[in-house]
């Protein structure tokens, strides 16, 4: 049987954020990157209550020099239950 591969949202969010501060950014730093006029889409991603876009993970993996992989955090169905 296939087990379907959920992205744990909160999970994802704590990467990024870890990544960040180990790149010595700012949640402003990024947001100038990305030339969002406000920072709320950068702390969703952080509380892990919304994705970032495809685009966005791209753009997150050169900036911090790792994997998409290394920032999104997957986990099966089984997983998440037991």
């Amino acid at each position: 049987m296939f087990e379907i591969p959920l992205i744990n949202t909160i999970a994802t969010g704590r990467n990024i954020d870890r990544l960040r501060i180990a790149a010595g950014m700012s949640v402003k730093d990024m947001q100038m990157v990305f030339g969002f006029a406000t920072p709320q889409a950068i702390y969703k991603w952080i509380h892990g209550s919304a994705m970032p876009t495809i685009d966005n993970l791209v753009i997150l993996s050169a900036l911090f020099g790792v994997s998409m992989e290394e920032i999104i955090s997957v986990e099966t169905a089984a997983e998440k239950c037991g």
